[in-house]
């Protein structure tokens, strides 16, 4: 009876001595967590107790931690793009309506029918500049939406180029530009998206139109297996276009920057492409800038 008694007040010590220790690690790992929660640091939770149980328990609230994290920076991360997406917008929306407001000036003040007649020319322009910048907007927050599908079936790639590239004639002419147009002959098979692939094609031209200088190179042929359109132009200051960056949202290099444009079009051009199938990339070899869309070919 006496052995039992000893050992039943051993046990009851142990217990006692178990509930204090697990006490005291209860205690430190509130603290731990009350610190985590009113600091940004990238201290974890530790346990001093060599107890399974205990460990994994502490593993599993270190997870946690590091999804909320990793969560907070991502909402940081939003939130720091929100700003200077709103940035942008201002600045780009505000210099055609500021142009506006100047020439609306002159108008009112002119009595020269030919003065008031260009007048209202460059008006007419800073209004489509801004609807056309509003239309990049209107896209590119469309193509934001995960749930946003854009159905592909077989096309005519060939005929798609042809015929987007051949649209822009009298803008070339307008321009002086005589593109030099290598383009193969016959049809070129591919699964896309049509109106997506114009689209895309449409803000490659348009972005060599506007920021490019001179040799204007048009390429439409087929090369292992795919079918490929490239569009390259020379650049005035190529030392000032970042090549990794050209396909985000909102670039424009410097000397580039302009009232016409919002720098969405090579973006949502990314955007139609890949989501399509397609593959796009971008180059600067010297002072040739170039973009590049390739589709498989269709068997």
């Amino acid at each position: 009876m006496i052995i039992i008694a000893i050992a039943a007040c051993a046990a009851a010590i142990l217990l006692a001595v178990l509930f204090c220790l697990y006490r005291r690690q209860v205690q430190k790992t509130c603290r731990q967590l009350s610190f985590l929660r009113e600091h940004t640091t990238n201290l974890r939770l530790t346990s001093d107790l060599p107890f399974g149980e205990l460990n994994q328990l502490t593993d599993c609230i270190n997870e946690l931690i590091d999804d909320s994290r990793k969560i907070r920076l991502e909402a940081r991360l939003q939130e720091n793009r929100l700003k200077e997406t709103i940035t942008n917008l201002s600045h780009d929306i505000r210099t055609p309506l500021t142009s506006m407001d100047g020439y609306f000036q002159l108008l009112l003040e002119s009595d020269s029918p030919a003065e008031r007649d260009r007048y209202l020319s460059i008006i007419q322009n800073r209004i489509k500049s801004l609807g056309d910048m509003l239309e990049e907007l209107f896209t590119f927050a469309r193509l934001q939406d995960a749930d946003y599908q854009l159905p592909t079936e077989r096309i005519d790639f060939a005929r798609c180029i042809f015929d987007t590239v051949f649209s822009f004639y009298e803008e070339f002419r307008k321009k002086g530009i005589e593109p030099s147009a290598d383009f193969c002959d016959g049809h070129l098979f591919v699964t896309g998206n049509e109106e997506a692939l114009r689209r895309a094609v449409q803000n490659l031209i348009r972005n060599a139109l506007v920021h490019g200088h001179e040799n204007f190179i048009l390429k439409l042929y087929e090369e292992d297996g795919q079918a490929v359109f490239r569009c390259a132009n020379q650049v005035e200051h190529p030392e000032e276009i970042d090549i990794t960056r050209v396909f985000g949202r909102f670039y424009k290099a410097d000397s580039a920057r302009t009232h016409t444009s919002a720098g969405l079009g090579l973006s949502i051009a990314r955007e139609l492409t890949e989501r399509t199938g397609g593959q796009i990339r971008a180059q600067l070899s010297g002072n040739l800038f170039e973009v590049e869309i390739r589709y498989p070919l269709d068997a």
